[in-house]
């Protein structure tokens, strides 16, 4: 995209009334280009597990198509997914889709009662996992007389197992039907982070993230023919079919995938270096480990394009990454499990620091207040979605069997997506919080983000969250929890040098009257923090 306004003008979407994501992108590339690299992936200590052209992924996805056909499994049905960062959870969710499965995929973080919950609510038929998740299922499996059959990567803890590679190499690699969904079939199932409830299903079809995605990949992440990309993401996460699935192949870009535990940051920078990676995607919580590493030690001359999404990137972050690495600007995106990405930074505008950037072609998306009406430029309001008289793509068919959630979620022709933002006079969107983090302080409105953006760009603070804590006279305090840089100590001294800082950088009323020194955050799989939980704590 080299002219914002002129693509924003022409851009159609172009949904067939058949489509199957994986016939429709994956085949077709293995058939117009078998050779090319599709994915690659990466042990834990960066050596080469696997790779795979488009001719042998689109093969294995065959085989997995038919090893679950023949186990009787049938189009619409669901299966939990719950793998780690290998070649094996893009064969287990590429055979599902192609057949018209719905898989339901989990992180790995998850707990046996996590597990019996989203089984027993998707009304899954099959567990796909490996030996430590097994051994989860199993713990639940009597309570889930619907789950009929058990796939394993790796050894099985019961006889109740099939094992992923015997079943692939008794699969032929035939085709599978030829023509198995249309466009408007339900392709995924995504839980909600559930940070302030019970996890919700968000239902996606074929086409709200096989075609929606392509403007994630087209635009936001700027793929082209050759391009590396390696996106930092569980497999459980939304965020993985964003920038690990479909949109990327689309495009013909390669997926670099690596089986990382907790993030090391000098292996993801040498990885960086030795794979040639072209686009890099982490969520802001790595960046800010990243830059704490000197980046100038790595050569990361290939790389060109660097992306995240997750929260907001504090503008501190993004100056010392494109200090450090010879330039490289970090284009900040959002969106939601609910949605494709709807608003970025692109290369062909100028990046403002600390914005969330503008619409992305294809979503008419507004500040609007509680009824839905389009608030003035710079006022803080609901970040929205036009959904009447046209429903964009990339969004939801709604929350699955939760008819109440969805209605809740639409207004006068929007969809809410629970976030405040204020938009500027050139049509720049600028991150306030989470509808239920914006803080009320003696009358006062705070966004939680700007406050944590003046404390990271103290050099004693690594990460920082800001919440609201409930005060009799003040109606609530802003309240933050510090995680300090390597070799830092906490003191009261450092507190009142932390006031005094926030207060050098926003409106005085905004600096926290209580600071926290802690070890970590809590995040969600998604590198979101949980506010609620700090809210919670105090």
């Amino acid at each position: 995209m080299t002219d914002y306004d002129a693509e924003r003008a022409r851009f159609r979407w172009d949904v067939p009334e058949r489509f199957n994501a994986v016939l429709d992108i994956v085949e077709r590339r293995a058939e117009q280009s078998p050779d090319e690299l599709a994915l690659v992936t990466l042990r834990a200590d960066g050596s080469l597990a696997a790779s795979f052209t488009f001719r042998e992924l689109n093969l294995a996805s065959r085989r997995m198509g038919h090893a679950l056909a023949g186990l009787g499994v049938r189009k619409g049905e669901r299966l939990f997914v719950m793998l780690p960062r290998i070649a094996e959870w893009y064969v287990a969710m590429l055979g599902a889709i192609r057949i018209g499965a719905v898989p339901v995929p989990g992180t790995q973080q998850l707990t046996s009662r996590d597990i019996e919950y989203r089984i027993e609510r998707s009304e899954a038929v099959v567990a796909i996992t490996d030996s430590d998740g097994a051994v989860k299922v199993d713990e639940v499996a009597e309570r889930l007389p619907l789950l009929a059959h058990r796939i394993v990567v790796g050894a099985a803890p019961s006889g109740a197992w099939h094992a992923m590679d015997a079943l692939l190499k008794q699969a032929s690699d035939g085709p599978t039907p030829a023509d198995p969904t249309a466009s408007d079939d339900m392709m995924l199932v995504y839980f909600t982070s559930g940070t302030v409830s019970y996890p919700k299903m968000v239902a996606h079809t074929q086409a709200s993230y096989g075609i929606g995605h392509l403007v994630t990949a087209r635009y936001w992440q700027d793929l082209r023919p050759g391009d590396l990309l390696w996106t930092l993401s569980d497999t459980g996460w939304a965020k993985a079919a964003w920038s690990k699935l479909f949109g990327q192949w689309s495009q013909g870009a390669t997926v670099l995938e690596m089986d990382l535990g907790r993030p090391d940051p000098e292996l993801i920078l040498d990885t960086l270096a030795r794979q040639g990676v072209t686009t890099f995607c982490a969520p802001p919580t790595l960046y800010r480990t990243l830059i704490l590493s000197d980046l100038k030690r790595y050569d990361l001359s290939r790389l060109r394009h660097c992306v995240s999404a997750g929260e907001p990137l504090n503008p501190e972050v993004i100056r010392v990454w494109e200090e450090g690495t010879g330039g490289l600007t970090v284009y900040d995106g959002y969106g939601q499990s609910e949605t494709v990405n709807v608003i970025a930074n692109f290369r062909c505008l100028p990046v403002r620091s600390g914005s969330m950037g503008k619409p992305v072609p294809g979503f008419d998306v507004d500040v609007v207040d509680d009824s839905g009406t389009p608030v003035p430029v710079g006022d803080e309001g609901h970040i929205a979605i036009r959904v009447n008289p046209d429903r964009p793509v990339g969004l939801f068919a709604g929350y699955w069997r939760d008819p109440d959630a969805t209605a809740a979620a639409l207004t006068n022709g929007w969809y809410f997506t629970g976030d405040k933002a204020r938009r500027d006079e050139d049509g720049y969107f600028w991150f306030e919080g989470r509808k239920d983090d914006v803080i009320t302080s003696s009358a006062y409105r705070i966004g939680p983000f700007e406050v944590e953006s003046a404390l990271v760009e103290h050099p004693a603070v690594a990460e920082a969250a800001v919440v609201g804590k409930d005060d009799p006279v003040r109606t609530q305090i802003v309240t933050a929890f510090v995680v300090l840089s390597p070799g830092t100590e906490g003191s009261a001294e450092l507190v009142k040098e932390l006031q005094d800082h926030v207060k050098r950088l926003t409106a005085p009323y905004k600096y926290p009257r209580e600071i926290y020194f802690v070890a970590e955050l809590p995040k969600t799989v998604s590198g979101k923090i949980r506010r609620g939980e700090l809210r919670a704590g105090l």
